[in-house]
């Protein structure tokens, strides 16, 4: 038999009160947990907090992921931005949701056990996204899932630093073979460029040039340029993807202009105001090459029906 309305609606807003205490209690054990028992990696030198160690990264003196602070925000961004259509999704709640949060929660005590902070923060990630998930089903998980994969990339793109050394040796190899296609004779050594310019212009691509700093701004900003330009979701990945060529293209075409600088202009300008201000110039391109790139996406058919 139905039940009256009244009592329905009396249902309903229990519900949402269960729903709102359970949603502050996790917000509350998640800001203790990750504040008081976030990191123990080197605390001698290092917070505790989670929150204020992966701070200390991104204001850290040279660091390549100093834009860090800016993706949170522009996650709660996209957040607000779908806050129509997680209004109008169907909830449900779905156990599987309290198991990734229950997984989230274990891979953060072994991570803490493990001295690993890193992963400790992919931890964090899991836990948000879980517990709407589990309050409310897979519909707002699906919402959900570029915000949270979006803070996931901020916190894991440290992991790019390995290939440090292999964006060196691409960047220098590259670049050498355009300076020999433009008539500017170059060998390249290892990571060092030996050119012919004013009787032997040569330089060492070191670590702050080897392009890090370009691929990880890079991916940071084609993910949500792809996302809100891109109509499918194979067309938003192929748009990702490029994002890693394009940075090592641009970076290569840097290293290439720093030695046609110092044949125009002489070495000392080329190795001190050149050098120290052509990373706007890396910067520039590789969105141009972007935004090129994802126009031509959107001409042609892929993925589409």
């Amino acid at each position: 038999m139905r039940l009256p309305d009244f009592f329905n609606s009396s249902t309903d807003k229990r519900k949402g009160i269960t729903e709102i205490l359970f949603a502050g209690g996790v917000i509350v054990l998640v800001f203790i947990l990750f504040q008081f028992w976030g990191n123990r990696s080197n605390t001698g030198m290092e917070p505790r907090s989670l929150f204020l160690w992966i701070g200390s990264q991104w204001i850290a003196e040279g660091s390549d992921f100093s834009h860090g602070w800016l993706m949170p925000l522009i996650s709660l961004g996209v957040v607000w931005w779908k806050r129509k259509d997680l209004a109008k999704a169907v909830t449900q709640p779905d156990y599987i949701g309290l198991l990734v949060l229950l997984s989230s929660i274990a891979l953060h005590w072994a991570a803490l056990r493990a001295q690993q902070p890193r992963v400790s923060l992919v931890a964090l990630v899991g836990i948000l996204w879980s517990v709407p998930f589990f309050l409310y089903g897979r519909g707002v998980a699906k919402l959900l899932a570029f915000p949270a994969g979006y803070l996931l990339l901020c916190f894991t793109s440290y992991l790019l630093v390995a290939f440090t050394m292999p964006l060196r040796l691409m960047s220098c190899g590259i670049a050498s073979g355009l300076l020999n296609g433009l008539g500017i004779h170059a060998i390249r050594h290892g990571t060092a460029i030996f050119t012919n310019i004013a009787g032997g212009f040569n330089f060492d691509v070191a670590d702050p040039c080897s392009g890090l700093r370009s691929l990880v701004v890079m991916t940071a900003l084609a993910a949500p340029y792809a996302y809100f330009t891109q109509k499918t979701l194979l067309k938003k990945w192929l748009l990702f993807a490029a994002s890693i060529p394009l940075a090592v293209a641009a970076n290569s075409i840097r290293i290439t202009s720093i030695a046609i600088a110092a044949r125009l202009f002489g070495e000392k300008f080329a190795i001190s105001i050149y050098h120290d201000y052509s990373g706007f110039l890396v910067f520039a391109i590789a969105t141009l090459m972007m935004v090129g790139v994802g126009n031509l996406l959107n001409k042609i058919r892929v993925g589409e029906k």
